[in-house]
């Protein structure tokens, strides 16, 4: 007896690229890119092979060369000349993140994404106003509430340069609603806001936090970033950030929590977004750099991993590599 239903039938060169389920485009991607007010030259991330913080004064061309590959977005993160307890920076009309997307959004086409956090801009790296003793006091953390209207603030300010979109990415309980509220008073009520929605406490952000010097200068942030065991509770939290009026919703990290970002896409009617983060991109990088792997088809595989598992848009560090080579 031999088999009639024989899938491998459909796996061969002409046919197979025309039952594929799944494709991967230049327009789903986005980079990140790291704009650094205290330097004027660029410098290397050495925990992220090929990514670099460049000046304010060359965003725009780093901006030209994300364009240039056929990604049309990208996401822009700061690193502030100076930082204080309440990371006054973050909101300053003349902060990195503010000159920069001027800039950008004056002289480029792209679709310019704000990173609306705190860490990079507080002296003690974390994402809001930490509680008094938090340094000693392993029990306490981020003053939530107190928090809300720095981050409004922030989205703001950002608006105002000229972003495209923002997207908060502290895990503040009611950080959309008040963002929401911030940009409809300010007149900027058709910014759409892209909540990182579902935000677990990851040991693969390590490379970021040396690329955003954005790492905690005591404890850590499992008091407001999610527990990596929970599964229902990203529903929870994705649902409170649509009610508020979230018009995009991140899963992060991407590659170990395909099962959250595919609960997010059944759950949700909205546009899912996954970030492949920083860690997930060092580690392809170091085994390819020992030839255990081939770099190009292993990042791929990975981005298309999340389009077939529910992302529409994916932030990424394989960006530009990725897209030339679609």
């Amino acid at each position: 007896m031999f088999p009639t239903d024989r899938p491998r039938r459909l796996r061969t060169d002409g046919v197979r690229s025309l039952v594929s389920e799944t494709s991967l485009s230049a327009s789903d991607l986005i980079a990140p890119v790291f704009v650094d007010a205290t330097t004027d030259e660029r410098v290397a991330i050495e925990s992220m092979p090929g990514h670099e913080r460049v000046p304010v004064d060359e965003a725009v061309a780093r901006v030209e060369e994300v364009r240039s590959t056929g990604v049309e977005a990208v996401m822009v993160f700061g690193i502030p000349e100076s930082k204080d307890s309440v990371g006054s920076r973050a909101y300053a009309e003349d902060g990195v993140v503010q000159r920069a997307v001027r800039d950008i959004a004056a002289e480029t086409d792209a679709y310019v994404i704000t990173d609306v956090c705190m860490c990079e801009y507080t002296d003690h790296g974390h994402c809001g106003v930490v509680e008094e003793h938090a340094e000693t006091d392993p029990t306490l953390t981020v003053k939530n509430d107190e928090t809300l209207d720095l981050l409004a603030q922030t989205a703001v300010s950002h608006a105002e340069a000229g972003a495209d979109m923002v997207a908060p990415s502290s895990m503040t309980d009611g950080m959309v609603g008040a963002i929401r509220a911030g940009l409809d008073d300010a007149g900027f009520s058709e910014v759409p806001i892209m909540s990182y929605a579902v935000k677990y406490e990851s040991s693969f952000y390590g490379p970021f936090r040396d690329a955003a010097d954005g790492a905690p200068a005591f404890g850590d942030r499992r008091h407001y970033q999610m527990d990596p065991a929970n599964r229902r509770e990203a529903t929870r939290e994705a649902r409170a950030d649509v009610e508020q009026g979230a018009d995009v919703l991140m899963v992060k990290p991407g590659l170990p929590y395909l099962d959250i970002v595919r609960d997010v896409r059944e759950g949700f009617d909205l546009p899912v977004a996954a970030y492949n983060v920083s860690g997930e991109y060092a580690m392809l990088h170091a085994a390819a750099d020992r030839g255990w792997l081939d770099l190009e088809a292993t990042a791929r595989e990975s981005l298309l991993s999340l389009k077939r598992a529910g992302a529409d848009l994916i932030l990424t560090y394989f960006a530009e590599d990725v897209a030339e080579s679609l």
